[in-house]
């Protein structure tokens, strides 16, 4: 059955691999497996086609015969757990990556997300600039304390997992901050995961996608 996942027709990040969609294609491309994409306009995200498959009107969703997933975390958790090459066979092991999974995105996104807001949507407030500072060591206490517990382990348990895939995905959100540049071991974290030929290949698909 052809996997069909849905993107931004043209994305805001302009194709550098920020939207949700590449965490998708990441995990595809680490196990292996072809896919189909479907771009859909911002109009049409909240036209009752897409929201029969996201009812919150958002990227990216995932359709494979008659399954169809919104969340990119639950069909990343998805795939890892259909195919092999993202979640360990161990039993503990694999419980600790499904969990990295859900930190990523419940407790490092969140103030991640929230600076995003302050700098594009509250930057011209008349508070905008008090508020900032305040965001950013919001933002800079959650890397402190992963960049604590990650230490000089490439990966964070281990051989590479989903949970790395949904960190690193989360942590490149705000690379262009200048906040990551305060804490080496991340730095080499995400560049590690750059480096890898599965992050290579779905990084240029996400790129040519948008700008084709």
């Amino acid at each position: 059955m052809t996997i069909t996942i849905t993107a931004f027709h043209r994305s805001p990040d302009g194709g550098r691999g920020l939207a949700r969609d590449t965490r998708v294609r990441w995990a595809l491309e680490e196990v292996g497996q072809p896919y189909e994409v479907r771009g859909v306009t911002f109009a049409a995200l909240k036209e009752p086609a897409h929201l029969a498959l996201n009812p919150f009107g958002q990227i990216p969703t995932y359709e494979e015969g008659g399954l169809v997933l919104f969340e990119s975390g639950a069909i990343v958790l998805h795939i890892a757990e259909r195919h092999t090459g993202l979640l360990p066979e161990e039993s503990d092991a694999r419980a600790r990556a499904i969990a990295w999974m859900f930190a990523a995105v419940n407790s490092v996104e969140p103030p991640i997300l929230e600076l995003e807001t302050a700098k594009f949507a509250d930057g011209d407030k008349p508070w905008g600039a008090d508020r900032m500072p305040l965001v950013r060591e919001r933002v800079r206490t959650r890397l402190k304390q992963f960049a604590a517990h990650l230490g000089e382990r490439p990966w964070l348990d281990g051989d590479f997992s989903a949970g790395d895939l949904m960190m690193v995905s989360v942590l490149l959100r705000v690379k262009s901050s200048g906040l990551l540049n305060d804490f080496p071991n991340l730095t080499a974290y995400v560049a590690r995961a750059e480096a890898r030929p599965a992050y290579k290949r779905a990084y240029d698909a996400q790129h040519a996608f948008n700008t084709r």
